[in-house]
């Protein structure tokens, strides 16, 4: 996400001589999420924010993806002698290391698209605590995807398990432009919807952009299918607790420790975040709070030239969590903090990656960690020799590395114009600034190796003009060679 006020070489390199209409706003059936109420599915959100010399606390979140249950029982294996002593708002049975959870009395349903939460107190040997791989919920395993049609018989057909992994290069479809921009009374002007960040939960897609009226801030909406996504209503936050004034590039997230969404932004000088319990209320979020008591670390600083900070992205382990941030310069930076003190305490700020050709390593970062394996993927977007926006990909076995690059050439990206095909017509030639559609919703960032999605922002090839009226609009990117 670019400041309001960048204007150089590097953007002169995006501007072309004319503008005309955007295609017409479609939807991919691709983009379709499957019928909820047609067959069995789950994702399970496993935590354990608190640990210590012998125990730990575990949090437990189950979102229900298909029908509607009345009664659950999940189970799963812990494979390092853990114990369950005492869970609330389930009832726990342990055999060796397998963990039986049955719902109480007062959380036996959970409707298509809905969750409960339940935690417990735990053993361990020492600080030993990996986390459970694989969760089933009623005999489906959880794999974040709507399972084969149920029948009729004794024998219920279960999802199959994200087996699948990251292929070493990458084939996209893009949907057309699924969201623009939409003026109301106290924004007569809008010209672009960008920075995209977006969770799914109960039964509906929660997007957040950045909007450009007289200057950057943030916008909500949300749908329960993409064909809906051009006609859900535009909540402007510039009329919240969040506040006028610069904001822009947002990241949104449920940290499961506090039962809070945190939804990060950049406001120019710091790392800001507001909170809410209902993400589904723009009018909710707090007032802007900083990550940086001190402001820019030094070694920021020291190194960002003449960029600009810009783009965080938080993501958490077992034990920390990681705040990224980019410069526009060749640099991307990590600081930490841990589980307890967050959202305060960030420090350790560090170079996580560089690049002496800037254009190489831009901005917008996503760090994920992939479903099911010690594995994280890095995505950062890139300038292209031809001045289109594009991004690279590497992966590592820890959120601080050391990062293995996986598609990070021009010849073979991550997401650029070709590696994707347009169905209904090339409509951008930049796949720019945006995330992928995550099987759950908390700190963790989990997404599945299998059928990627990934919301972006791009903007008519012949656009030109003024950088922060450029046209930029949403599509959606559905991943054609998954291995799974």
């Amino acid at each position: 996400m670019f400041f309001a006020r960048l204007f150089n070489s590097r953007r002169a390199r995006l501007a072309v001589l004319a503008a005309v209409p955007l295609l017409a706003v479609t939807a991919m059936s691709a983009a379709t999420l499957p019928p909820a109420a047609a067959a069995p599915g789950c994702s399970v959100s496993y935590s354990a924010p608190s640990q210590w010399d012998g125990g730990f606390t575990a949090n437990v979140s189950i979102t229900n993806l298909g029908d509607a249950i009345n009664g659950w029982t999940l189970t799963w294996s812990f494979s390092a002698g853990q114990q369950v002593k005492q869970a609330w708002n389930a009832d726990a049975t342990q055999s060796g290391g397998d963990v039986t959870a049955r719902n109480v009395s007062y959380n036996a349903s959970i409707p298509t698209g809905g969750k409960v939460e339940f935690g417990f107190n735990g053993s361990s040997t020492g600080m030993n605590n990996p986390n459970p791989t694989e969760f089933s919920l009623n005999g489906t395993l959880c794999t974040g995807d709507v399972g084969p049609t149920t029948t009729t018989t004794t024998t219920t057909t279960t999802g199959n398990p994200p087996v699948g992994n990251l292929p070493s290069s990458f084939r996209w479809s893009s949907s057309g432009a699924l969201i623009g921009p939409k003026p109301d009374g106290a924004h007569p002007n809008v010209y672009s919807v960008k920075d995209p960040s977006v969770v799914y939960h109960n039964g509906k897609y929660h997007v957040f952009a950045s909007v450009y009226t007289t200057g950057y801030n943030l916008v909500y909406m949300s749908f329960s299918d993409w064909s809906q996504a051009s006609s859900a209503q535009h909540h402007y936050l510039d009329r919240t607790a969040v506040g006028s004034g610069y904001k822009a590039a947002p990241h949104v997230y449920y940290f499961a420790p506090q039962r809070l969404w945190y939804l990060v932004y950049q406001t120019g000088s710091n790392a800001s975040y507001s909170t809410t319990t209902d993400i589904s209320n723009p009018s909710s979020w707090s007032a802007p709070k900083n990550f940086y008591a001190n402001g820019m670390p030094q070694i920021i600083r020291d190194n960002i030239g003449d960029g600009y900070w810009v783009d965080f992205w938080v993501v958490c382990d077992n034990a920390k969590c990681y705040l990224f941030s980019s410069d526009d310069n060749g640099h991307l930076y990590r600081s930490e903090t841990t589980m307890a003190q967050y959202p305060n305490g960030f420090t350790n700020t560090v170079i996580a990656m560089q690049d002496p050709n800037q254009n190489r390593l831009f901005e917008a970062s996503n760090v994920y960690k992939i479903a099911g394996k010690n594995q994280y993927l890095l995505v950062h977007e890139a300038i292209g020799s031809d001045g289109r926006r594009w991004f690279r990909t590497w992966t590592a076995p820890a959120i601080t590395g050391p990062w293995t690059p996986l598609a990070a050439e021009e010849n073979n990206p991550f997401a650029r114009h070709n590696n994707t095909t347009f169905p209904n017509g090339q409509w951008t030639r930049d796949i720019s600034h945006g995330e992928m559609i995550r099987t759950g919703i908390d700190q963790t960032m989990e997404i599945s190796p299998c059928k990627l999605r990934f919301l972006y922002q791009g903007m008519d090839p012949n656009a030109g003009g003024e950088y922060n009226k450029l046209p930029w609009k949403l599509g959606l990117l559905t991943q054609t060679n998954s291995t799974c």
